[in-house]
């Protein structure tokens, strides 16, 4: 990674229980090397909401930061699409 470039990654929030925290799960397709099959994967990640603002279903962007807490290392950058 490059210093002073933050990574940006857009996911849908799964969970958004806890008190200033969603869980942003991220999805990335790729091509298997041996077989040649578009193969999907995904990942959680725990980003900071501040006001609280994202419902289960929202498709968001989530940019890099400095850790928050142990798990939380990734901070809400806006909401592209709200959930109904």
């Amino acid at each position: 990674m490059t210093e002073g470039r933050k990574l940006i990654k857009q996911g849908v929030v799964v969970s958004d229980k806890m008190d200033k925290t969603i869980v942003v799960k991220v999805e990335r397709q790729f091509k298997h090397p041996l077989y040649k099959k578009i193969v999907r994967r995904h990942k959680k990640f725990k980003a900071h909401d501040e006001n609280n603002e994202c419902k289960m279903g929202d498709i968001v962007l989530i940019q890099e930061s400095k850790p928050i807490s142990k798990y939380k290392k990734w901070v809400l950058n806006k909401i592209i699409v709200r959930s109904k």
